[in-house]
């Protein structure tokens, strides 16, 4: 599969998938439509379908006129219905949806919202998370439970060590700066901040990032790591109450 991202509003992501060969073009999460309509028109490509993660505006206020322009279905939380006025297709955890010779399976990961997915192609070796897992952080806790996110980004963090994360926004040097604070001494978090910073002074976006990266370096994946949580004076601590203080401290930072 391509994958094409296609920067939009201040920070946010927006993804279009396209097979190589076939018709099928998913995009993920429009937070507006211009710039997805030129960024695929250009390509010569048309939209068949639309995925979104959550409910909230920047990921959803492109629907509309991508839906009316190319005809396609919305597909997303089956949870979210009445807060996706364009929702065609309502989707939920451990469900499947077709997108030409791929299959899309459906995961649940909720935490930022109640109804949040994530959408993984095994085919593509990707997976695109929303507001769940980010570049070196995740998502704020708007509506569930430090022990639900947790368990969100412990799913995400099952998957294989290759697999491409396309997350929805370009957060990452904050999100390194806090996780510094966390883990001054780890190496490969002191290397990978130096990569972010090369790519960001060169305009280059640091997404996708990988499943294996995120393990190593994301302080928010590696709550049951003791160095986390002795950094937190936490040692021995349940790994989602360790969760629950970094993200406490980071909506502080």
């Amino acid at each position: 599969m391509e994958i094409l991202i296609v920067p939009a509003l201040q920070d946010n992501y927006v993804f279009a998938i396209h097979e190589p060969g076939g018709d099928a073009v998913a995009v993920i999460d429009p937070a507006e439509a211009g710039p997805v309509i030129r960024a695929v028109e250009r390509r010569g490509w048309r939209v068949t379908a639309i995925f979104n993660t959550h409910h909230h505006d920047d990921h959803i206020a492109g629907n509309l006129q991508i839906k009316s322009r190319y005809r396609c279905p919305v597909v997303g939380p089956l949870q979210d219905r009445a807060r996706i006025s364009e929702l065609d297709i309502g989707v939920e955890d451990g469900g499947r949806y077709p997108l030409g010779a791929e299959t899309v399976e459906v995961l649940g990961t909720p935490g930022h919202t109640r109804g949040h997915l994530s959408f993984y192609f095994p085919g593509a070796g990707a997976v695109f998370c929303g507001d769940t897992l980010f570049s070196l952080g995740c998502g704020r806790l708007f509506e569930g439970t430090p022990e639900q996110m947790w368990d969100s980004l412990c799913r995400l963090r099952a998957l294989p060590a290759e697999t491409l994360v396309y997350c929805a926004h370009e957060y990452t040097l904050a999100n390194a700066r806090f996780a510094l604070a966390i883990e001054p001494g780890n190496p490969a978090l002191k290397a990978r901040v130096e990569a972010v910073r090369g790519q960001r002074d060169q305009g280059l976006p640091t997404i996708p990032t990988t499943i294996g990266l995120e393990r190593a370096t994301n302080p928010f994946l590696r709550a049951d790591e003791p160095a986390v949580a002795e950094a937190l004076h936490m040692a021995g601590a349940a790994p989602a109450l360790v969760f629950g203080e970094l993200r406490r401290r980071k909506d502080r930072f």
